[in-house]
């Protein structure tokens, strides 16, 4: 477990309500990551292959705690992956984000905190 982190990204990189991908070359994990940015300025982190088909879930519409797949209108929860909306039958892995001095910070296959980056819980 890293005490650190891996700093993926500066926040003012991904607008609100939007999402960035990570290669799984720097985050180390199976797939490529998905930086989403709740419209409330949270930072949630996903794996970013929409479990349904290959889309990438960093280019689907993030709003208020879901983020929805650009390919066919899956949802999937921003805090913990779980869908929310079909066609995807298996939730998303959530990983745990850090935002420290505006920078966003990664923690590969850990849970993500309850609730990340200080927000107050919903």
């Amino acid at each position: 477990m890293s005490t650190t982190g891996i700093r993926v990204a500066a926040l003012d990189d991904i607008p609100e309500g939007e999402g960035i991908a990570i290669d799984r070359a720097v985050t180390g994990t199976d797939d490529d990551i998905a930086l989403l940015r709740d419209d409330d300025g949270t930072v949630w982190a996903l794996n970013d292959t929409c479990t349904h088909e290959t889309a990438s879930l960093a280019e689907g519409w993030v709003e208020k705690g879901y983020v929805e797949c650009p390919l066919h209108a899956s949802r999937f929860c921003l805090r913990d992956g779980k869908v929310e909306g079909l066609p995807a039958t298996r939730d998303a892995v959530a990983h745990r984000t850090e935002v420290r001095d505006g920078e966003v910070y990664l923690f590969p296959n850990e849970p993500p905190n309850e609730p990340p980056n200080g927000a107050p819980a919903s």
